[in-house]
């Protein structure tokens, strides 16, 4: 019994995993978010924070089990476990959805981020002047980002990596999606889609044996890219968790509150009636990347007409609200479990 528990708890783990990288891999969707509802986030701040120096001193000394126990090896495996199925699977699910059934999908996240505004606030007591004072911070940084003009793309490797420390930051950091800022910075495409792209064929082809794409000088520049990508996530990982974890212990309730006002906030980056405003060159003609898809520039949102399709919009919604309720409900019955 005791075995099946944990092969369970395993399983769900790699499903939260997998959550956690759909939502990050979609603009003004937070990572963060997912954690927090499915009652994990502080034991995944934590153990990022346990990446350490005491940790490198276990690994270098090859000290393998003592590192793996030391920096909870099973929950960081597990979980990323998950976000690399979800990067290669249900990512592109949800590129097809968005792209076949935009209305609807950005109607379930809508209602997502409406349900994780409840479920934070519904426990929190501690309401004064300061975190009134940094929940107005929180919902204006939100609103603001979410008006910004994307800029061009830029694929020198320093900014990539600072790309990659502030994008990971919607894993950290609830409210704050990191694709959003990507496009901000003018680099979704370049980062989460041409060099996971790049990545993905070069599996493919090492798979059956074909190396000829070391003489292509184009994969080896996606591979550049995607390397100090990620490289520079995983310092924004460290970093982020590091100092979050010590604003958590020292100020709670306003970290709490502030995270509450971003993800207010953020409400208008997920507003499902938008209309696409593609980017033009001075003669008209709309500008392709190099997926020979439309350049988007930014967003006209509306407010939506009474007819058929805004009632099935409205009902994702509730299903959106209804998947964050579900997961909170979850959440509370695995802690009476392991108590």
């Amino acid at each position: 019994m005791e075995s099946t528990r944990t092969l369970k708890d395993k399983m769900f783990l790699i499903l939260k995993g997998i959550g956690m990288g759909a939502a990050n891999k979609v603009p003004g969707i937070s990572g963060g978010v997912v954690a927090f509802v499915a009652g994990f986030y502080e034991e995944f701040i934590y153990s990022l924070k346990k990446v350490n120096g005491k940790a490198f001193k276990l690994l270098i000394n090859g000290r393998f089990k003592s590192f793996y126990n030391y920096i909870n090896g099973r929950f960081i495996v597990l979980l990323f476990s998950g976000m690399i199925i979800s990067y290669f699977s249900v990512s592109l699910v949800l590129d097809y959805l968005i792209k076949h059934y935009e209305l609807y999908v950005w109607s379930v996240f809508f209602g997502m981020i409406i349900g994780s505004i409840y479920y934070i606030n519904k426990d929190f007591r501690d309401w004064n002047f300061k975190t009134y004072t940094s929940l107005a911070i929180g919902i204006t940084l939100g609103i603001g980002i979410s008006f910004l003009n994307p800029a061009k793309e830029n694929d020198n490797l320093w900014f990539v990596f600072f790309c990659g420390i502030i994008s990971v930051s919607g894993m950290t950091l609830p409210g704050f999606s990191g694709s959003f800022i990507l496009i901000l910075l003018g680099n979704y495409v370049l980062l989460l889609v041409d060099s996971v792209n790049a990545l993905f064929d070069t599996f493919y082809d090492v798979l059956g044996g074909n190396l000829n794409f070391v003489n292509n000088p184009e994969r080896i520049r996606m591979l550049k890219v995607l390397a100090v990508f990620t490289l520079g996530s995983i310092t924004g990982l460290v970093t982020f968790s590091h100092i979050l974890s010590y604003i958590l212990k020292h100020y709670k309730n306003i970290t709490l509150s502030s995270i509450i006002g971003f993800i207010v906030g953020s409400l208008g980056v997920v507003w499902p009636w938008k209309e696409t405003i593609y980017k033009l060159t001075n003669d008209g003609a709309f500008i392709y990347d190099s997926r020979g898809e439309k350049v988007v520039e930014n967003f006209k949102r509306f407010i939506p007409e009474i007819n058929l399709e805004t009632f099935y919009a409205i009902l994702f919604i509730c299903l959106g609200i209804a998947i964050v309720l579900a997961l909170e409900i979850y959440a509370q019955k695995t802690r009476k479990t392991h108590a």
